[in-house]
């Protein structure tokens, strides 16, 4: 009996020491595996907080009630879209970006320069958030918002801020109307016009400007039609290529021209003195 007693308290020791290493090895590890980068913030603290400082916060949001996240032109993300019919129902979507990565899972998290998502508009309505470069956007969807051709892509960090350059949002726009797949007829004894690379439409009401103001990147000689409607009678100005068209109350004007000239040109009312799109030609 005393020999057994002997061995249980000689064991003991090394039970300890092995509970200990356990535990030091359980706290260890935790702190090992929370070790890992992530783009969510903490409960407590905001996102503007969790950023670490990426970009600057601005006081404007983007029309839709999303603050604008401002960065600098070197580098910042760029957004083309395109639109084509599809064969059984509505358009699909191809939205292409530069500089950016979607992140659907990191949504809810701190903005990351270079991350997030995009969401559509439709004449400046909100139709949908997109996580990747292709969306089906049904007929009834548009219907439902109203209707409209001028659809824009818009870029968003995580935290749902709008990505910005200059104060304008990040965005790019087309017309559902172009993505028509009805021929068309060129007009007797009259050369078939060229069709532009890039439509532009744009409404202005009551000094507010929809879609509002963003940055749309072109292709060096590529066509672009700019389609501004007014609610009054003001002059429709492209800096850079002196391009000038007078913007009847009411009416739609068209403007077109090729972008033979690379730089940041901006578009805007003589009058009203509105900014109505930049234009970055490369």
């Amino acid at each position: 009996m005393k020999r057994s007693r002997t061995r249980a308290r000689l064991a003991r020791p090394g039970v300890a020491a092995v509970t200990v290493l356990t535990a030091g090895a359980l706290v260890f590890g935790a702190s090992a595996c929370g070790g890992r980068a992530t783009t969510h913030h903490k409960p407590g603290t905001s996102h503007e907080q969790a950023t670490g400082g990426v970009g600057r916060l601005l006081t404007a949001d983007d029309g839709a009630g999303h603050r604008l996240r401002q960065v600098g032109a070197e580098g910042a993300p760029a957004v083309t879209i395109a639109v084509r019919p599809d064969s059984e129902d509505g358009w699909n979507v191809h939205v292409s970006v530069r500089n950016f990565r979607f992140t659907p899972d990191s949504v809810g998290g701190a903005a990351l320069l270079g991350r997030g998502h995009a969401r559509l508009f439709l004449d400046g309505h909100p139709l949908a958030r997109v996580y990747g470069s292709w969306y089906h956007l049904p007929a009834a969807l548009v219907h439902g918002a109203g209707g409209g051709t001028g659809l824009t892509a818009r870029l968003y960090a995580d935290d749902h801020t709008a990505w910005a350059v200059d104060a304008a949002p990040i965005q790019a726009t087309t017309s559902l109307a172009t993505a028509s797949t009805q021929p068309t007829a060129p007009a007797a004894h009259r050369p078939e016009r060229p069709r532009p690379d890039t439509i532009l439409e744009i409404t202005v009401s009551h000094g507010r400007v929809s879609p509002a103001p963003g940055r749309t990147e072109i292709a060096k000689d590529r066509i672009v039609e700019l389609r501004v409607r007014s609610d009054r009678a003001d002059t429709l100005h492209v800096h850079g290529y002196d391009k000038e068209a007078r913007l009847p109350a009411g009416k739609t004007a068209t403007l077109t021209f090729t972008a033979d000239r690379t730089g940041l040109f901006e578009v805007e009312t003589h009058e009203s003195d509105l900014l109505l799109t930049q234009l970055v030609v490369r």
